[in-house]
């Protein structure tokens, strides 16, 4: 019996190390399904604004006699934006960031948008141009939540596949960008009417 003794423990310490590497690999899939399920949710409040913007951008177009080049900015943003599309399972910074200043040109021009809807009173008090921009409003506040939820999914899953001992034998699974705040955002916003 005492000469099987090594051969019992070497098998045991293997098994050990198996079912650590099948472990850390199921842990990690789950990381990254996380990850997946919580870009689709962005991707979701990203579309309803999307949709809300094209009932928003007819309701000022029949209720104004409005700005022309403001709602084609509208219109061409939401456009980009919505031909920009990423494979969760393999985000690159180089698409994230696309992805990101897509979406900052929707904010954008949609804010200009907002801001010149002050010249038109009958418009400012029409009730589904109230309605609608209720919808936008908790709308934004959605993506920053879907936002918020993705960043913390991928906080969870790149300190998991980059931790050691992990990255070892995690090797295919790549770090995960974070959203990031676009550029000048940390200026305050100036409205003029």
């Amino acid at each position: 019996m005492r000469r099987f003794l090594p051969w019992i423990i070497g098998i045991g310490i293997v098994l050990i190390i198996i079912f650590w590497v099948i472990g850390a690999k199921n842990t990690a899939l789950r990381y990254n399904q996380a990850v997946g399920k919580e870009w689709g949710n962005v991707e979701t409040a990203y579309q309803r604004r999307n949709d809300l913007i094209g009932n928003l951008v007819n309701t000022v177009k029949g209720a104004a006699d409005f700005e022309k080049s403001t709602l084609t900015a509208v219109i061409e943003a939401r456009a980009k934006a919505t031909a920009v599309s990423i494979d969760p399972t393999n985000i690159t910074p180089e698409q994230f960031a696309q992805f990101q200043q897509a979406q900052s040109g929707v904010s954008s021009s949609l804010s200009r948008l907002l801001v010149s809807v002050e010249r038109y009173p009958e418009l400012k008090a029409n009730a589904n141009f109230l309605k609608l921009q209720d919808e936008l409003a908790s709308t934004e506040n959605q993506i920053l939540t879907s936002r918020t939820r993705f960043n913390e999914s991928v906080e969870k899953y790149n300190g998991y596949v980059l931790a050691m001992p992990q990255s070892f034998v995690l090797g295919g699974y790549k770090e995960k960008p974070f959203f990031k705040s676009v550029e000048g955002a940390d200026k305050p916003v100036e409205v003029k009417f």
